[in-house]
């Protein structure tokens, strides 16, 4: 092997160990913060910042980091300290700054949940925005309609959401200021109950007025 191969290969080796350490940040969750009433478990951190807007907790997630290496799903959400086995309703206010926030629900570990894709676009501009995904093992896959209109109607202003779980059924539902997202409607039957998250798949947001009702 010449000069040039043996760099190539050690870098190649660099970048997978870098992999697999974020990896098993992202796994773990080794960094905690506290709002809304609860501690929550994140990748980084430094990537949050918990603030405060006329009074009312905020927080802001101020790097997406971007999905890692492999198959294609979200790392970037704050998972809340309770689990769920029954019924689960998650609510609050969410700014997107890019086009996207996401809700993770009946997550069991990094590779194993589902989450409600929130956007700009529809899932027919977009399959892969504005809808329900599943994970398990691999590669994120939409399990709801792509019909329906855009969750937000735009970016850089406040929106109300409201996502409720059932694990007995596996059926999940989400309005957006009070409007029923047919797009964001789907069972599933795979994973059961588990925890609750906040974030985005690549982008920035905020989120306040969280509250996390569970059974």
């Amino acid at each position: 092997m010449g000069l040039a191969g043996y760099h190539d290969g050690m870098n190649r080796m660099a970048w997978l160990m870098m992999a697999l350490m974020a990896g098993a940040a992202v796994a773990g969750a080794a960094d905690t913060l506290k709002i809304f009433g609860r501690e929550w478990s994140v990748p980084v951190a430094a990537d949050w910042k918990v603030d405060q807007e006329e009074g009312t907790p905020v927080l802001r997630l101020m790097e997406h980091r971007g999905p890692l290496p492999g198959p294609r799903r979200p790392i970037q959400f704050a998972l809340a300290n309770v689990e769920y086995s029954g019924r689960v309703t998650v609510e609050g206010d969410v700014k997107p700054l890019g086009g996207s926030l996401l809700i993770v629900f009946a997550y069991r570990d990094a590779a194993h949940f589902d989450y409600a894709h929130f956007s700009v676009d529809t899932g027919t501009k977009q399959p892969v925005h504005n809808g329900v995904f599943h994970v398990y093992g691999g590669e994120r896959v939409r399990i709801s309609s792509e019909q329906g209109p855009a969750a937000f109607s735009e970016k850089g202003r406040w929106h109300h959401v409201k996502l409720t779980h059932d694990a007995r059924t596996g059926r999940v539902s989400v309005t957006v200021n009070d409007e029923a997202m047919p797009a964001i409607e789907a069972v599933d039957m795979s994973l059961g109950g588990g925890r609750v998250g906040i974030g985005s798949f690549d982008e920035t947001g905020e989120f306040k007025n969280i509250s996390i009702a569970a059974e």
